[in-house]
């Protein structure tokens, strides 16, 4: 029996102003998998990452997710049916801490948001804290976002999506802003968290090392198409990839 993508596009189309960011895209994308995506700059890597998480919507083509057609859906839909993003920068209320942030997405996924609700008597604490241990930053929890480096925030971010339960998540550049020193330990915690969820991922990344490392499949996209897919090592052994992306003669 054929393996049904998790999600799938086809033709995809958009352009900004005669600049086209996607052209006729066609990728299906599996579960229990980690999909890098690479490219130059203005690529059109995350024009699609906000297509296929409804903050666009295309020109022309369908984008089709667990089977069904999603694309006009808006995002807060989207995630209710188990599609969730982390944005380069992180999108956290600062002035709250880690928990409060955690309690509040751990409510709305519920759809148990209430302004009679204390947040201390959320029914889903419990679900939230064993989320942060998953990302190690059970320590954090009373502590203002505000006060936290980069790779931390990132964490906390990565979970909050998890706390929306979601199949696939996509995440546009995850290390981005991170300290160089600190990438690989950052990465290592997103993918265990990711794994011990049973969440699919879809990242765009320009470090090939974590490139390399992290992802079990490499598509690589330039001028609004997709060039090239396969495994790290066939893809980042091209050539073309080589010249083109990471910037190095064969």
């Amino acid at each position: 029996m054929t393996e049904r993508p998790l999600l799938e596009t086809r033709h995809l189309a958009i352009s900004f102003g005669g600049v086209t960011a996607a052209s006729g895209i066609n990728i299906s994308i599996y579960g229990n998998r980690r999909l890098a995506i690479i490219g130059p700059n203005g690529a059109g890597k995350t024009t699609f990452l906000n297509l296929c998480t409804g903050y666009l919507k295309p020109h022309s083509g369908q984008i089709f997710f667990d089977g069904k057609d999603v694309t006009r859906v808006e995002p807060r839909l989207l995630v209710r049916r188990g599609v969730a993003r982390a944005f380069q920068i992180p999108q956290l209320f600062t002035e709250h801490t880690v928990m409060e942030n955690m309690l509040l997405a751990g409510a709305a996924a519920s759809r148990r948001m209430s302004p009679f609700l204390p947040m201390t008597r959320i029914p889903e604490r419990k679900d939230v804290q064993h989320i942060l241990e998953m990302v190690k930053c059970e320590h954090l929890s009373d502590r203002p976002v505000a006060e936290l480096p980069e790779g931390q925030r990132k964490l906390v971010d990565i979970a909050l999506a998890l706390a929306l339960k979601p199949k696939l998540l996509f995440m546009d550049e995850p290390t981005s802003g991170v300290a160089s020193s600190e990438k690989f330990e950052v990465l290592e915690i997103i993918a265990g968290a990711l794994d011990m969820a049973g969440v699919t991922s879809v990242f765009v990344e320009h470090d090939m090392g974590i490139v390399e490392r992290f992802a079990d499949e490499v598509a690589v996209w330039n001028r609004g198409e997709v060039l090239f897919r396969g495994s790290p090592q066939d893809v980042l052994a091209h050539p073309d990839v080589m010249r083109d992306v990471i910037g190095e003669d064969a």
